[in-house]
């Protein structure tokens, strides 16, 4: 049996943040729109059908609302919305299904096409929902899925950090971790997808101020979903001198502060015997001398 991975988060919180975001969330949904709108750009480059869709972790719907305004909707067929939050479905046209990344509901085979965007870092296992995501695509099917990178918040986070422990003496976990960008392509290889490309798109949001940040993180409902949350609350004062360090070290020339989020982009296909294959070692039929065009001078033996 393999080993059971470790719980990093408490996924009915993640549904509780996302439930209470949900009648604010377009106020605050920029990062989602843009991941939708990157998707919608890669599938305008692929000159193929995709029958049945499923956007995971659909939110508001930003990533139909991009393909309704793209030359690629005329390609993809039906499009079902997904999400961990019935509230962030309700009230909105079209197929819909509640259902949780961890515990995918599509048998085996059944689409063409799958989309996540910033759901996966919220699952406990990434790999085992890329795992599932996989299985439920037909041979040659395609995932797109984003999730937020290691580099998202360093700015807040080491804030937090300095200002906890100059004041208690010690520092607990306030914000999730997120996966490395240079670990992001073998996940999908570890999943068992073909061909898989990661890319890595950073972000710079400018705030008036750090409490306004942390509005926007509440809107999105990306707020601290920790299995093992620090037993004490954040103080007023911690908070408060976290501001005062955010603003001290980060404030630009007009007094805004920046905000970094990594935005890390995966794309990888369902196996397929039609698919490009790596050639085995030794069945090139050129040398890389001649295809070079050079001439190709052997190494000097050594004497005994």
């Amino acid at each position: 049996m393999s080993p059971t991975p470790p719980r990093l988060f408490d996924r009915g919180l993640v549904r509780k943040h996302l439930d209470r975001a949900a009648p604010a969330f377009e106020a605050a949904d920029f990062l989602h729109r843009r991941a939708a709108e990157d998707a919608v750009e890669r599938l305008e480059a692929i000159m193929r059908d995709f029958p049945l869709a499923v956007d995971l972790s659909a939110r508001k719907g930003a990533f139909g609302q991009a393909l309704e305004r793209s030359d690629a909707r005329a390609r993809v067929g039906l499009v079902i919305e997904a999400d961990l939050s019935h509230a962030m479905l309700k009230g909105r046209p079209g197929p819909r299904l509640v259902a949780d990344e961890e515990r995918l509901p599509f048998a085996a085979g059944s689409l063409d096409l799958a989309i996540s965007t910033f759901g996966l870092h919220w699952t406990n296992d990434v790999v085992g929902a890329l795992i599932q995501i996989r299985r439920a695509l037909r041979p040659d099917g395609l995932f797109i899925g984003a999730f937020l990178g290691g580099s998202t918040l360093f700015e807040l986070r080491r804030s937090l950090i300095d200002a906890e422990a100059e004041l208690t003496g010690g520092a607990g976990s306030r914000i999730s971790p997120f996966a490395d960008a240079s670990d992001a392509a073998g996940l999908l290889q570890r999943a068992g997808f073909a061909l898989p490309v990661a890319d890595v798109d950073r972000v710079t949001v400018r705030y008036a101020h750090p409490l306004k940040l942390m509005a926007d993180l509440r809107q999105m409902g990306e707020t601290n979903a920790l299995a093992e949350r620090h037993p004490r609350r954040l103080s007023r004062a911690v908070l408060g001198r976290a501001f005062e360090l955010y603003v001290e070290r980060f404030a630009e020339a007009d007094g805004r502060v920046p905000a970094t989020f990594e935005i890390l982009t995966l794309t990888g296909w369902a196996p397929h015997a039609s698919q490009q294959q790596p050639l085995k070692p030794g069945s090139a039929k050129m040398r890389l001398a001649e295809a070079l065009g050079v001439e190709e001078n052997p190494l000097p033996r050594e004497e005994d």
